[in-house]
């Protein structure tokens, strides 16, 4: 049993499989613009949360959360289900597929057996579609993978059902209602103010002022934690930025093309210009990974390399804070 699904490849997976199904369901939506709507740029860390022997930090409202912000502003109707066990999601996904349904699953990295090994450890908020079945596989379209591909019964139980932090519990999800007039003028304001609230929110943790945070604990990992556990933690802002897809510069690259497809659609030159200016806030996010993993690699030469990446980091903070003031006044 298969569904006449369109695999198209995405920058990231929540992204990607929001926008596949929606098109599948005869609505036309790219990635930036249901990456935007959805709110989905973010900061937090989160010390007490660990994963991989490391604090979280996210670049991204928790898993889910992009699709459900993206639904409510456009009147779209999802429906989704979590699972007790194995038995009983497999049911539900087949019966899906035997109604012609593609549907979206919330899975663990690691023992996605398409992924390269340098990209499988224990992350459990990626994402997938699963359009059709064959007598010993399941058809998988992730976003992130430049083609379609297949997993077995037992791989895909086994990752809809990876254990730890944000454990999928089988979680399906897929569109059950679309409205035909959708206001995207009205859904675009919303969501950029949302977004600007969001990183100017005056806490600690959150948003611009949270990469403040985290820049002054770079300053003083090395003494209090020691090199080589300091290096483990750069570690893993840069995999949570880079790698994992929660999406740091990346994310400020996909805001960027939302703003300049907002622009045209509100007809605001202001959003267009601010575009650039996140294209290049996107830049120095990907300056600041690339100086950190030359760090805890081991191959960096300059001196007080630590101060070094926590002034980037600050500087970054402080043009975010900028940028987000100009972006709400320009709305």
């Amino acid at each position: 049993m298969t569904t006449d699904f369109k695999h198209h490849q995405s920058a990231h997976c929540e992204n990607g499989v929001a926008s596949n199904l929606l098109k599948h369901n005869g609505l036309n939506i790219s990635e930036p613009m249901v990456f935007g709507i959805g709110s989905g740029l973010f900061f937090v860390y989160l010390p007490f949360i660990k994963v991989n022997h490391a604090p979280a930090f996210s670049y991204r409202p928790l898993p889910g959360a992009i699709f459900s912000r993206l639904a409510k502003r456009l009147g779209i109707k999802i429906k989704r289900q979590k699972f007790s066990g194995s038995k009983a999601a497999a049911q539900a996904l087949d019966d899906n597929l035997k109604n012609n349904i593609p549907s979206g699953l919330q899975v663990g990295v690691y023992n996605l057996t398409y992924f390269p090994d340098d990209y499988r450890f224990h992350f459990n908020a990626h994402n997938l579609v699963v359009y059709g079945k064959t007598d010993n596989d399941y058809l998988i379209s992730d976003p992130v993978m430049e083609s379609v591909t297949t997993l077995t019964s037992e791989d895909l139980d086994r990752v809809r059902f990876a254990k730890g932090a944000f454990a999928p519990k089988g979680q399906m999800y897929y569109p059950t209602h679309i409205p035909e007039n959708i206001n995207l003028k009205k859904a675009i304001t919303k969501a950029i103010k949302a977004t600007c609230r969001d990183m100017l929110a005056p806490m600690p943790l959150i948003g611009v002022s949270g990469m403040k945070y985290v820049a002054k604990q770079i300053r003083k990992w090395p003494v209090k934690l020691g090199v080589r556990k300091a290096n483990h933690y750069l570690a893993q802002i840069v995999r949570m930025q880079e790698e994992i897809g929660t999406g740091g510069g990346g994310f400020r690259f996909i805001y960027g093309a939302f703003l300049q497809e907002a622009a045209k659609i509100l007809e605001n030159e202001q959003l267009k210009n601010l575009s650039y200016e996140m294209t290049e806030i996107g830049d120095m996010w990907r300056d600041f990974a690339l100086e950190a993993s030359r760090v805890y690699k081991q191959r960096s030469a300059k001196q007080d390399v630590y101060t070094m990446l926590a002034d980037h980091l600050t500087a970054i903070a402080n043009r975010e804070e900028q940028f987000f003031k100009k972006l709400k006044k320009a709305i």
